[in-house]
């Protein structure tokens, strides 16, 4: 921890690396707790037998009411400060509940009468929300505490890709390779081991994070410290419909990470991988093959976002992704699915490995930008009304979020029972037809990339480039300094942050 003064005189307070790294990791635990979730379908229509349009829709109300309950998620984030600080506390509580819902869920809903089976995984997903909105709102709203350089931001991203990118990958060879094959299916087996690794696992990495936010969780922090203006309950809607790059900024990144839900579907990867190309082993594997370029390409986009801002090389990122996607369906409009082999490597194989790896990449580098981004809407905020709410900016932002994306499993669930899917979803080893076909191009490529153009029209209004969020932080140090409350002067030490 320690001040850095850049050429022009301007003070920021920076972190260092592994502060980064480990509090980044809370992302990663909360995703965890996503990805074992990610099952939860099959678990429900396969062992507790629900059906298939009633788990999808009920998922995707769950969803709805993680948006719905943020904003209050928010509120208490602002209010809470004690001495354990405002944001190591509900890394804990929200780890906490999420992890004893998904252990509940997948233990004794399958143990209930058929009458009750409905209301008590209802009540377990609601639950689960609180939890994990808890947990998942503060790796939003603390970055504004951890650091406030512009340049240093974007290095959040680099360790969210890469942890994220092992966790997915290889979580999905996990299952695809190893449990399938194991267990024989998504059997109950399955998801108790799935679980058990998956949920140690997390609470490790939230352990971790309270540590990386440890000496940051701190009131000379928190905005203008002592100087910043209070705000009351009533007066949010007032600061939320006055900042307009929360706006934009949430709509955009909400159809980004509709697009990526739909892409990462665990359903859409059946039929990708488990019907269209005939192997579902290739999920993980495929994925492995992929993991190097697309960290590669995170490291790319993260240098050129600290030399010409985040929002410059979210843009880049989006079209890129847009023209790999679109490149997918061409290609798979013109091949025949079954000679994609890694047994037989061939130009159709290259290709597809090529334009999967770039696809993937690049449309999930908007969903690691934001999260800094977030904290330089924050600082607007904080600029423009002395207001410190970043619990508020994060949650909100999160409401819009998940209002949008929790239409991924309903749309999935109405497009594959369009073509006949009414009980249950398509299953690994299923015969091509031209519906499913079709279908499983929609879903994999065409709806992601529509979501990124409607990602792309949003981020054309927003400001908050570099040269902008540079004049913010002055004006910030500006305020602090004529209040007394100046950041805390530390001496500055090799491995104090990445500054240039």
């Amino acid at each position: 921890m320690s001040n850095k003064t850049i050429d022009n005189g301007q003070s920021y307070h920076t972190a260092r690396l592994w502060q980064i790294g480990f509090f980044t990791l809370n992302n990663t635990s909360s995703n965890l707790h996503l990805f074992a979730l990610g099952f939860v379908t099959y678990y429900a229509t396969g062992v507790a037998g629900l059906a298939v349009m009633l788990v999808s829709t009920l998922l995707m109300a769950a969803r709805l009411f993680d948006g719905l309950i943020d904003p209050a998620i928010g509120y208490i984030i602002d209010k809470t400060e004690g001495k354990f600080g405002k944001f190591s506390p509900l890394i804990v509580v929200g780890n906490v509940i999420s992890a004893g819902t998904i252990i509940t869920i997948y233990s004794v809903t399958h143990l209930l009468p058929e009458s009750m089976q409905f209301l008590f995984f209802t009540a377990m997903l609601i639950v689960n929300k609180i939890g994990y909105s808890l947990q998942t709102s503060v790796t939003k709203a603390a970055q504004t505490v951890l650091t406030n350089d512009p340049k240093q931001r974007p290095i959040f991203s680099i360790f969210d890709g890469v942890f994220n990118a092992v966790i997915f990958t290889g979580g999905q060879i996990y299952v695809s390779s190893y449990l399938i094959g194991k267990y024989g299916g998504f059997t109950l087996p399955l998801f108790t081991e799935l679980n058990i690794v998956a949920l140690i696992l997390s609470a490790v990495f939230a352990a971790l994070a309270i540590r990386g936010i440890w000496s940051k969780d701190k009131k000379e922090y928190y905005g203008l410290g002592e100087e910043t203006t209070k705000t009351t309950l009533r007066e949010y809607w007032g600061v939320i419909k006055g900042n307009r790059p929360l706006q934009l900024l949430s709509i955009s990144a909400s159809f980004d990470k509709l697009g990526m839900s739909i892409f990462g579907y665990s359903v859409v990867g059946v039929m990708l991988f488990g019907i269209l190309l005939g192997d579902y082993s290739l999920s993980g594997t495929i994925g492995l093959i992929t993991l190097v370029p697309g960290l590669l390409i995170t490291f790319l986009v993260v240098i050129v976002a600290r030399k010409v801002g985040l929002r410059k090389s979210y843009i880049i990122s989006c079209w890129i992704a847009i023209l790999a996607f679109t490149g997918l369906i061409a290609l798979f409009t013109l091949i025949d699915p079954t000679s994609i082999s890694l047994s037989d490597i061939g130009v159709t194989t290259v290709l597809f490995l090529i334009l999967y790896a770039v696809a993937r990449a690049f449309a999930g580098v908007p969903s690691t930008f934001v999260i800094p981004m977030i904290a330089d809407v924050s600082d607007y905020e904080t600029h423009k009304s002395g207001r410190y709410v970043p619990g508020m900016m994060g949650t909100i932002f999160s409401f819009i979020d998940q209002l949008v994306s929790s239409l991924a499993p309903t749309i999935v669930g109405f497009v594959v029972g369009f073509i006949g899917y009414k009980e249950k979803f398509p299953e690994v080893g299923e015969a091509l037809t031209t519906p499913l076909f079709y279908t499983t191009l929609l879903l994999a490529f065409g709806l992601p990339a529509l979501c990124l153009v409607v990602s792309l029209v949003a981020m054309k209004f927003y400001k908050l480039d570099a040269k902008r969020m540079e004049e913010i932080q002055k004006g910030i140090s500006e305020k602090k300094r004529k209040g007394n409350g100046d950041f805390p002067p530390t001496p500055f030490t090799p491995d104090s942050g990445i500054a240039k």
